[in-house]
């Protein structure tokens, strides 16, 4: 039985920035309407993923003591 190789893992900024890219692409495809809404609110919701993310990453956030 053979191995199987994993993949290169994935960080959790890369996971959210691909997504966001490809909701993007399908946002830009896609003519106004309920399916173009929802897909614009999933755009800002990964972009608010992301800031979150970014914040809690932060050096000047620290646990409680």
């Amino acid at each position: 039985m053979q191995r199987r190789v994993r993949s290169k893992a994935y960080s959790f900024e890369d996971r959210i920035a691909a997504e966001k890219a490809r909701t993007e692409g399908q946002l830009a495809a896609t003519p106004q309407g309920p399916q173009h809404d929802a897909l614009a609110t999933k755009v800002r919701q990964l972009d608010t993923a992301s800031h979150i993310n970014d914040w809690l990453r932060s050096p000047g956030l620290q646990s409680p003591r």
